[in-house]
This record gives structure tokens, sequence and C-alpha cells, in this order.
């Protein structure tokens, strides 16, 4: 068994999306290849209606793929092929672009007036870029989930996990997408395929994630080689956690607990052409994209 290090950690950044929903991004837009093959990372949390009321009006996505993991409060969707729903607390949506699609996606919020949730795309390799788009709605309840002896509980939003299987398939990246939250105190390791690459998203409390080399000193407690080694910091809500190469990851629980999504995918390792959410593989498939946008041919009909 091998330790994945620690990469890079660091703080989601502020931005504005749609027509002005506030949100936390942490990462995209950026060298693709660092995650590959996820292309972008999104946490929209607000206690304010004012701030996501507005939502994601109508716009194109082509060559990629979207999960939307709501954890409170809803989102009201619809597309150009004419499926519309809502996404509630708990609930999951993965939108294979494919060839084209134009849809829009609107957050309503509790009762209380508060929303989050988070949107990650996904890359698809040149083979499958213009496929027929097609959704994947999964309700609450049929996410399985997985509660440890020790109070750790995990939800399997995709893959394999602890001999339970998340209900979303057929995904190009091969992903493992898992809702952990882990109990104060508690110390826990989580196998992760080598071929993989992998972050862990902390959005509730903090944690330290073992590092056998630990070039920054981010660790709260670990043994490497059987000797103690003390860590100076933790990281906490809204951090991204960036690991290397290896076949697992230990992650110590801070004083209130914590959870956060740990996401993995086999990488696709082909070139990336990217304009806002239109991935393609070469600058001419964009150029044909955007034609395509302004003539109106960019839906592909159905077959």
């Amino acid at each position: 068994m091998s330790l994945r290090p620690t990469l890079e950690t660091r703080k989601a950044v502020p931005t504005m999306e749609g027509a002005g929903v506030k949100l936390h991004r942490a990462f995209g837009f950026q060298d693709p290849s660092e995650l590959d093959p996820f292309l972008l990372f999104d946490d929209f949390r607000n206690e304010r209606p004012e701030d996501f009321l507005r939502g994601f009006p109508w716009h194109p996505h082509r060559g990629i793929e979207t999960i939307t993991y709501v954890l409170s409060g809803t989102v009201e969707h619809g597309d150009s092929l004419g499926n519309t729903g809502t996404l509630g607390a708990g609930d999951v949506q993965w939108m294979t672009a494919g060839s084209g699609i134009m849809h829009q996606e609107m957050p309503q919020g509790n009762a209380q007036g508060q929303m989050h949730g988070f949107q990650l795309w996904g890359n698809l390799p040149a083979a499958q870029k213009m496929t027929a788009p097609r959704y994947q709605d999964v309700k609450s309840k049929e996410i399985p989930e997985v509660i440890d002896d020790d109070g750790t509980v995990v939800r399997v939003v995709v893959g394999e996990f602890w001999g339970k299987t998340g209900p979303v398939d057929g995904i190009a990246a091969d992903p493992q997408y898992l809702d952990i939250s882990i109990p104060a105190g508690v110390k826990k390791t989580f196998k992760i395929d080598t071929y993989r690459r992998a972050f862990a998203y902390i959005f509730e409390g903090a944690a330290a994630f073992a590092d056998a080399s630990d070039p920054s000193g981010v660790l709260l407690e670990k043994e490497v080689a059987g000797e103690e080694v003390n860590i100076r910091d933790m990281s906490g809500n809204r951090t991204l956690v960036r690991f290397g190469t290896g076949d697992e990851v230990t992650v110590q629980a801070g004083e209130e607990g914590v959870r956060f999504l740990l996401i993995s995918g086999a990488p696709i390792a082909e070139p990336v052409a990217w304009h806002g959410p239109i991935v393609m593989n070469t600058r001419e498939e964009l150029r044909q994209a955007m034609a395509e946008l302004r003539n109106g041919t960019f839906i592909r009909p159905a077959h």
C-alpha cells in the first residue's frame, strides 16, 4: 500500500456565474491536466436568496458531463430536449452534454432561504464528445449510505465503495464520488485505485490528510514508518486537497469532525480546447461549435 502525497491544498475562490450567482470555485479554467478528467468544481452555497435566485439561465454545453449534487434547497432545471425536473436535498443529476444541449438551472433555496450544492464538470474523450445527450436524475433515497463502527458515514454517489455501488453509471471518466462524514478525532484510510486522479473538497469542519513527504507541514497528526509526526495546521471549510499517485489516503478529523467529498477518475490524457461550457479537442472543433451556435444548428436532431 502506498499513501498518496498531498500535492496542494488551496481555498476555493469567490466568483460569480450565470445571471449573478455567488459561488466559490475550487478549480476550473486553468491547466486541465492537473485533475484530468475533471475540469471544474463549484461550491454554490448561500444564505441570502438575492445571491442565487437569478440562477443559470439558458446556456449551451458540448463535449463534457456535469454532475450536480444538492445538499439543501432545490434546483429547477430544463433543457432543449424538453426535459424538466427539480433536484431536492440529497439529489444528484448527471448530465452528458455530448454533441450539444441548451439548458438552464434555477436554484430556489429552502424554507429558510438557503441554498447549497456542488457542480463538477468531467471531460469526455474524443470518441464520445458527439454522442447523444442524456440525463441521469437520482433521488436522495436511491444513494446508498454506509455507516462504519466508528461513526463514519459514506454516501456512494458514483462508483463502488465498501460493498455498495452508486446509482449513476455509464460515465466516461469512470469516477468514484463519495460524500464522507468522519466524527471528531477519528482517523480513517480510504482506498483509491492507483490509476485515478483524485482530490478531496472539505465543506464542513476540518481535517488533515496524511502525507508521507509533508512538504507544506499542513497535517494534524500522522505516522510515517512508525514515527509520530507533529503537524502544524488543518484544512478547513472550502478547501481543495489535490493528491499525487498512490492507492490510499488517510484523513484525521478535527475537533468538530469533518465532512468532505472524495472524488477520483480515470485520466483521459487528450488535448483540450476549451471555451466556457464547450470543451473539445481542437481549436477547429471549437470554431465549428461556435459557428453552429450562431447559425442555429448546435442542437443535433435525435435519431
